[in-house]
């Protein structure tokens, strides 16, 4: 197939250097020094406006609706100064943060924006908080922890129960974007603006620990700027090309509302807010928007890929049009399947006229949140490549041969806020953010070849014979080989003889055919049991009817399944997985 010459290389090539201490920890940079970079998002945000002040920024379309409602770069300008009016009329500032309980929407951007501008950190709650908690508990928790100046609801009817559980914690209120966006900017607006410096704080973002309290991680302007220069000069194109993105990844989130959003806006690029999910009920918005919008970069989590490539394999006019301009796919968030990866791979070459690149980063919130990159065309899958311009990595020795990476860097949150012991805590002696997460080089004898993400430690644990099981490889692994049969996994068998999986069906307990369900879970665990050894063997599965609860943090509106929490609160099913005589419900590895 003839290849279309793209204006700007895709990806610039790594260049690493690496220190090696006698004790076996790493040091691992990129030798390119990260570039100047904006003063704030804000400052980003206004350049773009006014060099393209016509061009479409933002788009939203009503699950059934047939046009989209667009926002320009100017007239979301002049939203965001009216709105940034309203919010220093009503006290807030650095000190009064503005929540904001709304999905992704035209309103919340425009509030956010707003926000910026005025120097008023922006707390985007995760709506999930909001609509899914039968408590709202979380939500009490993150506005008692944070004292915000106001709450920002889009819809009065979605919202009306959450911001009545607030009331009385949070001093005023706002529904609807008329009446933040009514105020005429005076000078009190451009006095904020000029105060913004890299250290201001943009946004307060939570995470959940395994016991589910949540932990603001404080977001600078210095953290959200110098992350998206980095970007800029592993990726060059991104200033050529200003990328256009399909997304429906939640602005509560570090992806979806850091990396994604604020790519966009450092850019110039244009976000079509994708009203689906990666679940089924829900997938179906997602391939409506995308056969109206061809992005140039695909920005999606492991389920969403594995759904997405179902859908472009039955549909050659939706994949053609997907490849048309496509700069590259992208996975964060889990491990990607090495079956999704291939099937993605082989749908490129097929349908592009052009390269286009599968490859991955890894980061967290508190690293704004990119530190690696794979920016390089030929990205194993699993690969988290290199250091991006301006960060340190620190590989320190772990048990079995693995590597915990911590993070230094103008991307590296200070700490959490109103958490002096949690924000102690998460810092080595040196100054490194300890992530908790474990790698592997690639190649030993070659560092840029870049690394691998190789599980979360705090998951991990010991069989019965000592034996380290790395539950993020082995989960992988379980999903790969069901080929589709489960959605999630997560790993037991501390202190036990053999690690078994308790997981949840495709389809869930309404499965059509259970019998061959089984059958095929049962033939899996053979394919990956056949030569292993004992700590990558798989002996049991049990299916969960129930679906994993946000309300007890089993799970993120991310998608994201807690491991340890999941364990814990299903006990009884635990010790069901590893009774004896199996009971009848407990799926077997096929030793056949």
């Amino acid at each position: 197939m003839a290849t279309t010459l793209l204006p700007t290389e895709t990806f610039a090539p790594p260049r690493i250097e690496v220190d090696r201490r006698a004790d076996g920890t790493m040091l691992m940079r990129s030798a390119e020094p990260l570039a100047p970079y904006p003063r704030s998002m804000a400052h980003a945000f206004r350049a773009c406006a006014r060099e393209h002040p016509d061009r479409v920024l933002a788009g939203e379309r009503a699950p059934g609706a047939d046009e989209w409602t667009l926002l320009t770069w100017g007239r979301a300008r002049e939203l965001a100064d009216a709105v940034a009016q309203s919010l220093l009329d009503h006290g807030l500032g650095p000190d009064r943060p503005l929540m904001v309980l709304s999905g992704n929407s035209l309103q919340h951007l425009i509030v956010t924006l707003g926000a910026y501008t005025a120097g008023v950190p922006v707390m985007p709650v995760s709506a999930a908080y909001s609509l899914q908690s039968h408590d709202h508990a979380r939500l009490r928790a993150v506005a008692e922890l944070c004292s915000p100046g106001m709450a920002f609801a889009d819809d009065p009817d979605r919202f009306g129960a959450a911001l009545d559980a607030i009331d009385d914690l949070v001093p005023a209120e706002a529904v609807g974007i008329e009446q933040l966006a009514a105020a005429t900017p005076g000078p009190d607006v451009e006095r904020a603006f000029e105060r913004l410096c890299p250290d201001s704080v943009a946004k307060i973002l939570f995470t959940s620990g395994s016991t589910g309290a949540p932990k603001g991680v404080v977001n600078t302007h210095r953290m959200l700027c110098s992350n998206q220069q980095a970007m800029a000069q592993v990726w060059p194109f991104l200033r050529s090309d200003p990328p256009v993105l399909v997304d429906w990844l939640p602005w509560s989130h570090t992806f979806g509302g850091n990396h994604n959003l604020h790519q966009v806006l450092t850019f110039g690029g244009a976000l079509y807010i994708d009203a689906g999910k990666p679940v089924p009920a829900l997938f179906e918005h997602t391939v409506e928007a995308l056969r109206d919008v061809a992005p140039t970069i695909a920005y999606n989590v492991p389920a969403g890929w594995a759904l997405l490539a179902d859908r472009l394999e039955a549909d050659p006019d939706l994949a053609a049009r997907f490849f048309s301009r496509l700069r590259l796919m992208f996975y964060a968030a889990a491990a990607l399947p090495q079956d999704v990866h291939d099937r993605l791979r082989a749908l490129a070459d097929a349908y592009a006229d052009h390269p286009v690149p599968l490859t991955a980063s890894w980061g967290a919130t508190e690293t704004a949140p990119a530190a690696t990159s794979a920016h390089h065309e030929d990205a194993a899958c699993g690969s988290i490549g290199v250091p991006l311009p301006g960060v340190t990595v620190k590989l320190v020795p772990e048990h079995d041969g693995r590597h915990e990476i911590r993070v230094a860097g103008p991307n590296v949150t200070p700490g959490y806020h109103d958490d002096p012991d949690a924000t102690a805590a998460a810092f080595d002696e040196e100054g490194f953010y300890r992530t908790g997460d474990a790698v592997a080089l690639l190649d030993p004898a070659d560092p840029a070849a870049g690394l691998r993400f190789d599980g979360r430690l705090a998951e991990d644990f010991k069989l019965l014979s000592g034996t380290w099981v790395v539950v993020g490889t082995l989960r992988t692994a379980l999903l790969s080989q069901s080929r589709g049969l489960l959605t999630d996994a997560v790993i037991a068998g501390h202190d036990r003889g053999y690690a078994a999986a308790l997981a949840w069906a495709a389809g869930g307990p309404a499965a059509p055919d259970q019998a061959a369900l089984r059958r095929g879970l049962a033939e899996a665990l053979g394919r990956m049991n056949r030569g292993a050894g004992s700590a990558r063997r798989i002996e049991r599965i049990l299916l969960l009817a129930e679906p994993p609860n946000l309300d007890t943090g089993e799970i993120t509106d991310k998608g994201y399944v807690n491991q340890r929490t999941v364990l814990e609160r299903r006990a009884k099913a635990v010790e069901r997985l590893f009774a004896e005589p199996p009971p009848e419900d407990v799926i077997l590895a096929d030793p056949s």
